[in-house]
């Protein structure tokens, strides 16, 4: 058979692309289809961990999963992961290519768009279709020029295109139109249908604004989509996806970090019953009724500790642990809960040493390689099973890695207070095992009443089977184009 692709472009950030691209790859394998998904550039601190030891964005791992894969890193090939409002780490098929200014990388993408080509035809050589994910929105002409992330990259890979846009942000019918307005005459003609996603309310009742919208573009509708109200059970990989969800009596309260990564190890915790998760935003303290402060990781421990300072946050953590509360700090927030921080080479931002929030005998130094991997670990007390990646750098040391209470692929990981109420850990994800998550809840005197996989499983059928209902997938595949050999 020969090997299709069809590319998902927005008209904006944050319009549900990537969970129409998950969606659709779960669709598609059921109809007995091979699917990968592919997303050219990305940019994202909520980055997953490939079996073969890079990084790549969260939403491509969840597209994966969706299609029946292991993630690999040919399925992100540029991956940023933004460090300051104006500069990222820039990771090229996994491995991190260093750190760059957005001016300095606007103007240098040298062998960017060739690494994407690469990965993509790696794929396409191996399954039925390629389901391709753009970035942002192709009306920012602006950044047409070099641009691998949109329409740069659908004419040189020769693929046609779908256009969605938002309904629920409002003016969708301007953001459709202004889009092919803007476009030039090539690119608006490699575009071949466009959707309308987020509807909320009877779906007749926008029958003419989309009759308007293939009017003035000629393009033909492929659907229009209802709000699909299960997705928050879905990983999130974007900070404007993350939210507060209400649940049961645990209350887990967590600052929302400027640079807050891999924050997916909040959503099995979300996903039980008996388990409130209240993320905090800056200007508003931390509630005094937790059971449990959870500090997140982040893509810049220093410049996050000073932030978290700035907030008020470390008095109000240390007030939460005076009245007896629980701290977990994961991977940056491990960092932070210790004596000190020294980063002498400024591989985290600037260099420098500051005191971290004392809750926890440790030292954290910013050195070395940095880790990227997925990890298999039992827990020290009741050799429970968790699953889960690593993605840092530094090194930790203390008395308090003492009492570390994981035992990581042969070694120990993490450390805990004396009292057992703060502990800090590497290693993201571990909330996804069930046995671990139950008995870490008991602790905090809650039941664990899920199977968080199950629940991602399900969700993701659901998904589908929501886009089979509203979505024309016939049109779709007929819209895929055979992909053309280099």
């Amino acid at each position: 058979m020969t090997t299709k692709a069809i590319m998902i472009q927005g008209t904006g950030s944050n319009v549900g692309k990537s969970m129409l691209v998950a969606g659709l790859a779960r669709a598609l394998v059921r109809r007995g289809l091979s699917v990968a998904p592919f997303k050219p550039q990305n940019m994202s601190n909520n980055a997953a961990v490939t079996s073969d030891g890079g990084e790549i964005g969260r939403a491509q791992a969840l597209q994966a999963r969706a299609a029946g894969l292991a993630p690999h890193t040919d399925m992100n090939p540029v991956l940023l992961k933004p460090e300051t409002d104006t500069g990222a780490q820039v990771i090229v098929q996994g491995k991190r290519r260093g750190t760059r200014a957005a001016g300095s990388f606007m103007r240098d993408k040298a062998g960017l768009l060739e690494a994407a080509l690469e990965s993509f035809h790696r794929l396409a050589a191996q399954h039925d279709i390629v389901l391709i994910e753009g970035a942002g929105s192709p009306a920012e002409t602006n950044l047409r020029k070099g641009d691998i992330a949109n329409m740069g990259f659908a004419e040189a890979a020769d693929v046609p295109v779908v256009l969605v846009g938002d309904i629920h942000r409002g003016g969708v019918i301007a953001q459709v139109v202004g889009t092919h307005t803007v476009l030039d005459e090539a690119d608006r003609a490699r575009i071949k249908g466009f959707a309308i996603n987020r509807f909320r309310g009877d779906l007749s009742l926008f029958d003419a604004g989309r009759d308007n919208i293939s009017r003035w573009t000629g393009w033909p509708s492929l659907g229009v989509v209802p709000w699909f109200w299960d997705a928050w059970k879905l990983p999130a990989e974007d900070m404007m996806d993350i939210a507060s969800h209400a649940g049961g009596a645990c209350k887990v309260v967590v600052p929302q970090l400027e640079r807050m990564a891999n924050f997916d190890d909040l959503d099995p915790l979300a996903a039980e019953p008996n388990v409130t998760v209240d993320i905090i935003p800056p200007g508003r303290a931390l509630p005094g009724d937790a059971d449990l402060v959870l500090i997140p990781g982040s893509k810049s421990t220093i410049g996050d500790l000073a932030y978290l300072r700035a907030q008020g946050w470390d008095i109000d953590i240390l007030a939460h642990y005076r009245r007896g509360g629980h701290v977990l700090g994961l991977c940056g927030g491990y960092q932070m809960l210790g004596q000190s921080i020294d980063d002498p080479e400024g591989v985290d931002g600037r260099p420098g040493k500051v005191a971290g929030l004392g809750l926890l005998d440790v030292d954290t130094v910013m050195a070395g390689d940095k880790r990227v991997t997925e990890s298999q670990a039992h827990t020290v007390e009741g050799n429970l099973p968790v699953s889960g990646y690593e993605i840092h750098m530094g090194r930790t040391t203390g008395p308090d890695c003492a009492r570390a209470w994981l035992q990581l692929d042969g070694r120990l990981d993490g450390a805990a207070s004396a009292d057992g109420r703060v502990r800090g850990s590497y290693l993201h994800g571990l909330f996804t095992s069930d046995l671990f998550r139950a008995d870490f809840l008991a602790g905090l005197g809650h039941q664990s009443t899920t199977r968080y996989d199950d629940g991602v499983e399900a969700t993701l059928d659901l998904l589908a089977d929501h886009l089979e209902r509203y979505m024309d997938i016939d049109q779709l595949l007929d819209i895929a184009a055979p992909v053309t050999r280099p």
